[in-house]
């Protein structure tokens, strides 16, 4: 049986609420939005029903249906309500549909069914959302390359050898080193992350190293490296192949002995860390140039592994988009619910240059520039680029379809005096449909 929570906010219940047109579905009521909550993180539901009845607080209902915005949303309204600025507002941003009192059931069923067709929808890939909680630190992705390497970091994290990381500049290098301290004997004590191309070549040795007081002008009291402060956890040196040469003889005597001496001091200290390196450069060939020690190279690649370049695991595009508009939802506009077909379509058509970074960037660009329902190439940035002839040559129709779209709404307006409820009725909308078909083409008075 299908489900949906109701959310009755002010006891505004009509009393042909239970139809037979109802009994068709799995009803959960609830009488505030902290219940609502809490049955939201037990178990997912694709359409939700508020009952309003014109007093409750709109605006902390808004930010509920902000934070909510996967579930489709129908509303009953009190007649009332619909005076309320904050609440016409509440229904354009935030539902998909609405009804008004006295209540229609057999109109509130087709109401529901469309909905769930919707949000059914939305649970297939490349469609809208899936229907996942967010994970920030998951190597989100179902690739045969991607499988791979969580396969990979599930061996190297049992044991303790130094692990070294290639991949190219944005293709999630940190990610994997975290995945791997995160499974990994270590994973209780800190992850010390360093970009050894970040720091100045004056302090990078006192920054890993540490100091004693006085062993240098200004050094009034001594201070741990970076290398103690990892002492139980793991160590990981991003773009180890930046480091200084004489500083990798340094770092070489580390991994043999696992000690370090503070600068100003000839006190060894003995570090227990797990050292997880990364570059984006081949260091055979930095080795081979003379620019990286060849026995610091072989200390460090006991354990290689290598993570992939976004255009090299295809299939987990649109993975990775869904989770990161979920993960920036809170930059986005309520209205946003998704991605369009023809944005679907240009991020599986673009090259991906800058991989995951790249992708991260644009998914937030577009969740800042988006108007629609629905996120567009342009949103993103890839009209015209990635997406190739087929967005190119579908411009044009779509042009046609809108000129259409807007003639027929405004003949359908001029027949009904302006009455939003008879053109809707008319052209077979629902009236929240046709507000936002209104809003696009700036019909609205």
């Amino acid at each position: 049986m299908k489900q949906v929570l109701c959310i009755d906010v002010g006891n505004a219940r009509p009393a042909n609420f239970q139809s037979e047109t109802m009994h068709a579905w799995d009803v959960h009521f609830v009488a505030n939005l902290v219940d609502a909550r809490r049955l939201l993180s037990a178990r997912v539901y694709g359409v939700g029903l508020v009952l309003h009845d014109g007093h409750a607080d709109t605006k902390v209902l808004a930010d509920f249906l902000r934070h909510h915005g996967h579930v489709q949303w129908v509303g009953i309204f009190a007649p009332d309500a619909l005076d309320s600025p904050s609440c016409r507002k509440l229904i354009v941003e935030h539902l998909c549909d609405y009804h008004t009192l006295p209540l229609d059931p057999v109109r509130l069923g087709y109401t529901l069914g469309h909905a769930h067709g919707w949000a059914m929808l939305r649970r297939h890939p490349g469609v809208g959302l899936a229907q996942r909680p967010p994970d920030d630190k998951a190597l989100a992705g179902d690739s045969e390359a991607m499988m791979r390497l969580r396969d990979q970091i599930k061996r190297v994290a049992a044991v303790t050898a130094p692990v070294l990381i290639w991949g190219e500049s944005g293709s999630g290098k940190e990610l994997t080193a975290q995945a791997i301290h995160a499974q990994s004997a270590h994973a209780a004590g800190p992850f010390i992350p360093i970009n050894c191309g970040a720091i100045a070549p004056s302090l990078i040795h006192s920054e890993l190293f540490g100091y004693e007081r006085g062993a240098f002008s200004g050094a009034t009291r001594g201070k741990a490296g970076l290398i103690e402060a990892a002492h139980g956890g793991t160590l990981f040196l991003d773009e180890i192949g930046d480091l200084p040469q004489e500083l990798q003889t340094n770092l070489l005597r580390f991994l043999q002995e696992k000690t370090i001496s503070r600068l100003g001091s000839t006190r060894s200290i003995a570090v227990d860390v797990r050292v997880v390196a990364a570059s984006h450069v081949n260091l055979q060939d930095a080795v081979a140039a003379g620019n990286f020690r060849e026995d610091l190279f072989y200390r460090l690649a006991v354990l290689p592994l290598k993570v992939p370049a976004l255009r090299e695991r295809r299939d987990d595009l649109m993975v990775l988009a869904e989770h990161f508009f979920r993960r920036y939802a809170n930059e986005k506009s309520p209205r946003l619910q998704g991605f369009s077909q023809r944005a679907v379509h240009a991020i599986l058509e673009h090259a991906w240059p800058g991989n995951v970074r790249e992708l991260i960037n644009r998914v937030r660009r577009a969740l800042v520039m988006a108007d629609g329902r629905l996120i567009t190439p342009d949103d993103l940035g890839l009209a015209g680029g990635g997406a190739g002839a087929t967005t190119v040559g579908t411009a044009p129709l779509e042009d046609a379809r809108g000129h259409s779209e807007r003639a027929a709404l405004l003949e359908s307006l001029e027949r009904s005096g302006r009455n939003v409820s008879l053109a809707a009725r008319e052209l077979g909308v629902s009236r929240t449909t046709m507000y936002r078909l209104m809003d696009k083409h700036s019909l609205r008075e």
